[in-house]
């Protein structure tokens, strides 16, 4: 049972969050709303404003939107950089617009933020960086080169450099926030939703392989009777058939007979000590061992001790708790130098599993961390045989989600004398309960 996958194999690599229907739905929006905005000014208001060019600017818009309808349809979802163009584009249609009726003067300049969120919250962080951009280069020309704000013909109104000044530096804090923050928080939030997927495909996986080993042991059982009637009744067509062709192709029969009952011999030792459900019960001890053996040919020792106390536990034999354990063990034996030692004890409130290795340990400024998706958490074992890999990645993620789903709780630490050590405990009352 090998645990070293790579996770992000099980991920679709051209996964894309955002559909057309989405951008082209949220632009339908600012075009109703700048229309809106336009006339009530004009027609409303009675301010004078460039009427015909605001209303041109816009209908660039409703081209554009109808454009891409046709010609990719609703339900299709853009790669990010064509997701990033067309944000760019809503960001100086916009800027043009604002160009046109006062530039920073107008209270409709802080949606400059709006293009540069929707990008900060679903594309990467290239595609949020550049237009963050593109958003200060605009507020920096419409603060400049614009037209007066449409006002009152009979009053006059002005405005301070020093406040336009200030506009532009609230509108350029509010983009790098966006950009910088907003954009973290989503980005992780996007790994933890990956991580979470992993997760559940390799989870899927194991079990599936199980299923598929349960199978083989079933299908052995029922063929074995069958196989060993063909057998019995071929030597009995031997004994009565004389010397010739006839008789050699009854040998050929035993002999491709023996052969299968070989095979499913071998089909049979996948499910050695099992009862042949998935699911049986199986002692701590023996739950150890069973996610240990196959890692005994990587060149490391493992130790494991059993406590000699009464009321060993007994788990409920699943694939995730399988796979959690067997990857923290794997693990430790890819960072270890030449030992891993397992110890298992309990008592009436408690069942304790400890993982140690004599490897360089865990970095200390990463322990507080540990259980995060996409984290190195080791150097490279520097033992000249070793051929460790370089960090955990998702793996110690998956294996700690999993052994919490069984009622576990983790702990990491290093040893005194060096080395990694993974406490694991379950409370009894969660053990008995699954059972």
């Amino acid at each position: 049972m090998s645990q070293s996958t790579d996770y992000r194999a099980f991920l679709p690599g051209n996964w894309r969050p955002l559909r057309l229907a989405t951008l082209v739905g949220l632009r339908w929006l600012a075009i109703i709303g700048q229309t809106v905005g336009v006339l009530f000014v004009d027609w409303g208001l009675g301010y004078p404003l460039p009427l015909v060019e605001c209303l041109s600017v816009i209908a660039l818009s409703v081209v554009v939107n109808l454009a891409l309808i046709l010609r990719f349809g609703a339900n299709d979802r853009p790669s990010a950089t064509i997701a990033t163009l067309q944000l760019g584009y809503d960001l100086l249609q916009l800027g043009a617009l604002l160009s046109l009726t006062g530039g920073l003067e107008n209270p409709f300049s802080l949606l400059l933020l709006a293009p540069v969120s929707v990008s900060a919250t679903t594309l990467p962080q290239r595609s949020t960086l550049t237009l963050a951009g593109i958003a200060i280069v605009v507020a920096s020309a419409i603060s400049i080169i614009h037209m007066a704000l449409p006002w009152d013909p009979e009053r006059r109104i002005t405005f301070d450099r020093v406040y336009i000044v200030g506009v532009w530096v609230s509108i350029v804090c509010g983009v790098v926030f966006v950009a910088a923050y907003t954009n973290r928080v989503a980005h992780e939030a996007r790994q933890l939703a990956d991580a979470l997927t992993a997760t559940e495909l390799a989870l899927s996986r194991h079990e599936q392989l199980s299923a598929l080993d349960g199978l083989a042991a079933a299908a052995a059982h029922e063929l074995g009777t069958p196989l060993s009637t063909i057998a019995l009744a071929a030597k009995e067509m031997k004994a009565d058939i004389p010397p010739g062709p006839l008789a050699d192709d009854v040998d050929l029969i035993i002999a491709q007979s023996a052969r299968c009952r070989a095979i499913l011999a071998k089909l049979r030792s996948l499910r050695s000590g099992e009862s042949g459900d998935p699911f049986a019960a199986l002692p701590v001890g023996e739950l150890i061992e069973e996610v240990a053996k196959p890692l005994e040919g990587l060149g490391k020792s493992i130790f494991i001790e059993v406590s000699d106390d009464s009321g060993e536990p007994v788990f409920k034999r699943s694939a995730g708790l399988l796979y959690g354990l067997g990857n923290l063990i794997e693990n430790a034996t890819h960072f270890a130098k030449t030992r891993v030692d397992v110890d298992a004890s309990w008592d009436r409130g408690v069942v304790t599993v400890v993982i140690a290795d004599d490897g360089p340990g865990f970095a200390e400024d990463l322990l507080a961390r540990l259980g995060e998706p996409y984290l190195t958490t080791r150097a490279r074992n520097t033992a000249p045989e070793s051929d460790a890999p370089g960090g955990l990645g998702l793996g110690i993620f998956i294996a700690k989600t999993l052994l919490e789903r069984s009622g576990g709780r983790l702990a990491f630490g290093n040893a005194k004398d060096g080395g990694a050590r993974v406490t694991i405990t379950w409370p009894r009352a969660a053990i008995d309960n699954s059972r």
